[in-house]
């Protein structure tokens, strides 16, 4: 498929690009809202984390499910595989990822990174990702298909770019600052039970960003130009590595989950 897909908005105000399935770029009147590959910080735009969410090498790299131990690096397997289009219009497009179990694939991040050569889980899905751009927003919608009962987190991972060190995170009765998110470190700041959060006081655009079918909110930098908001199911640092299997939601067979991104001027 071509390497970057283009969605515009109705009123053509609004631009998103999707590289190879993954959301690079959301602009509105020319603002750039993502933080850029290439700039310091993440060397990411966006990720999605699934089946598991969180680090394995404490544990070997091993994930215990009801069908024995999956090996799985950081974050699942879902970040290995290559996304394929489905469909692709003028404000929107649908891709997905297929996964037939116990398949091995290679890990990325070996042998530089990882110490994990394969990566394998025991059970078939079908990851499919949906962008939808309007004037007022960009919906993605995330469905996984498998057999009933296949045990599953999910995290997204998008990083958003920063244009003033004094940005505030405001959920209901709570402003957090750059400096807290910075000082919570690699385990990411947790909004336990929050769907919706606001990103404000960052130049002229503020940004609303509301979930359905996640549980809570992680926010994630190690940089003052870029801002992880990563809806999740389940907060890995609750737990030990040896233990994040009991993190685990168990697929109805179809799940449905949403994440709708707004800005407006501040």
């Amino acid at each position: 498929m071509p390497d970057k897909t283009r969605l515009y908005s109705t009123d053509k105000k609004s631009m998103v690009t999707i590289d190879k399935g993954e959301l690079i770029s959301y602009q509105v009147d020319d603002i750039e809202l993502m933080h850029q590959k290439g700039n310091l910080g993440w060397g990411n735009t966006e990720i999605e984390m699934f089946p598991t969410i969180g680090s394995t090498k404490e544990n070997q790299f091993s994930v215990q499910t009801p069908k024995g131990e999956a090996k799985l690096d950081q974050h699942g397997i879902l970040r290995v595989m290559d996304y394929l289009p489905i469909a692709i219009e003028k404000s929107s497009a649908c891709f997905y990822k297929k996964y037939v179990a116990n398949t091995q694939l290679p890990n990325h991040k070996y042998p530089n990174k990882s110490s994990q050569q394969w990566l394998n889980w025991p059970y078939d899905f079908e990851f499919i990702k949906t962008f939808e751009l309007s004037n007022e927003a960009l919906k993605i919608t995330f469905e996984i298909k498998s057999e009933k009962n296949m045990p599953l987190m999910l995290g997204f991972h998008p990083a958003f770019k920063i244009y003033s060190k004094n940005v505030i995170v405001k959920t209901t009765g709570q402003n957090i600052s750059l400096n807290t998110i910075l000082e919570a470190g690699a385990s990411a700041f947790l909004l336990e039970d929050c769907k919706e959060i606001t990103l404000t006081n960052n130049g002229s655009l503020a940004v609303n960003l509301k979930t359905n079918g996640f549980r809570h909110i992680m926010l994630w930098s190690e940089v003052t130009n870029m801002i992880c908001i990563e809806p999740i199911t389940f907060y890995p640092s609750s737990v030990p590595a040896h233990k994040l299997h009991t993190g685990f939601d168990y697929s109805s067979g179809h799940e449905k989950f949403e994440v709708i991104i707004s800005p407006y001027y501040d």
